[in-house]
């Protein structure tokens, strides 16, 4: 899936460039809060941790049948739940009771997770379509379409919508009326989803490469070797994206000196990391394709505990309330103390997650791949 080649790349453009002109993200879409979880991990960051408390003893309140695949995490705003499938529909329910609310008509929804912003619900499809839809009534507010399949999650920052296409470009559009804004070229199909700080997109790209692109004009503003192609979306904090690769790996970037300052193996079984990571507490929490779940220090990539499912783990962990939950291929939502990775708790669906859990409103939500959406809580 790609040489290792750790090597570090600065754009000539940057090396002149001392400030970052910050396009202002909305405050909502800054971070997760007890009661939003309003895109993919939850905020801009991409971290996956969610700050609502949750019972102890789980069960699940409703489910919904979307009549195909799960494969995107849902969004929660404001009491609704949304959430896509490859039936080609997007779905607005009550968190409270399962009801729905609305639908909206797409093509086949993959990974692409919904993003709520400013009453405007986006979304893209696989056949390469980003919608906006009225988050209220379900009715298009505009579509724009790439050159080929969206399997990234938009995010919202200020006045425009962020989002990767297969067609490896990273868009941003406006989110008044869906026109182009800027398009930026890699080398490879953009199936990440971008983290947002300090007026920057960072993307771990399939061709290999970790890139900084400024929000405000899209230029690059530095580049890093990963050494392998990469399908997990970066976790941001403070000055350190975190993030897994296809050379079985996961890489700590400084994103000061723009560096890669540690990567992890484990030891015992070497595979992909096709999940992405959540970052609490000083430590990064992520999924194996070796079916395990580890647990790394942050600040030194020294593994702090690993816990075995039955298959390969590409649901992305999400922490809340001391507990990190996250899906795996072999039909069970497991949590987790984060600390010490003890099984505090799992459920058996009977079909892959590989999608990611959206925890707000003291509840947990989360799709499998028979079509079945699952509402926990108490």
């Amino acid at each position: 899936m790609g040489k290792r080649g750790p090597g570090i790349v600065v754009s000539s453009f940057v090396s002149t460039i001392c400030i970052l002109v910050v396009v202002a993200p909305s405050k909502s879409q800054q971070q997760a809060s007890a009661q939003r979880w309003a895109q993919f991990r939850g905020g801009h960051q991409l971290t996956g941790v969610s700050p609502s408390t949750l019972p102890q003893d789980l069960k699940v309140l409703w489910t919904h049948e979307a009549g195909d695949a799960i494969e995107s995490s849902a969004a929660i705003a404001d009491g609704v739940v949304y959430m896509g499938s490859q039936a080609g529909e997007l779905v607005a329910l009550n968190l409270s009771d399962g009801a729905v609310r609305w639908k909206y008509r797409t093509g086949p929804i993959g990974e692409s997770s919904p993003c709520v912003e400013s009453g405007v619900v986006y979304v893209g499809d696989l056949n390469g379509t980003l919608h906006a839809v009225g988050a209220g009534d379900g009715r298009a507010r505009w579509t724009f379409k790439t050159g080929a399949e969206i399997k990234s999650s938009p995010v919202v920052s200020g006045d425009r919508v962020l989002v990767g296409s297969y067609d490896e470009h990273l868009y941003c559009i406006g989110i008044s009326n869906g026109s182009l804004i800027w398009k930026f070229k890699t080398g490879g199909p953009v199936h990440c989803t971008a983290g947002l700080s300090n007026g920057a997109a960072y993307i771990a790209g399939c061709d290999e490469v970790f890139r900084a692109i400024r929000v405000a004009d899209g230029r690059e503003i530095f580049r890093v070797a990963s050494g392998s192609y990469t399908g997990a979306s970066p976790a941001i904090v403070g000055q350190t994206a975190f993030y897994g690769t296809f050379n079985n790996e996961v890489l700590a970037v400084n994103l000061r000196t723009r560096r890669v300052i540690w990567r992890y193996h484990n030891r015992r079984r070497q595979f992909p990391y096709y999940s992405s990571a959540a970052v609490i507490a000083g430590k990064v929490v992520v999924g194996g394709r070796d079916k395990m779940v580890h647990c790394v220090d942050a600040a030194t990539g020294r593994e702090l505990w690993t816990f075995m499912t039955r298959a390969r783990v590409e649901s992305s962990p999400v922490v809340a309330d001391g507990r990190a939950f996250v899906g795996s291929n072999d039909g069970k939502l497991y949590a987790f103390d984060y600390k010490t990775g003890a099984k505090v708790w799992e459920f058996t669906a009977g079909a892959p997650l590989s999608a990611s859990p959206a925890i707000a409103g003291g509840r947990v939500v989360i799709g499998s791949e028979d079509g079945r959406l699952y509402c926990f809580g108490q």
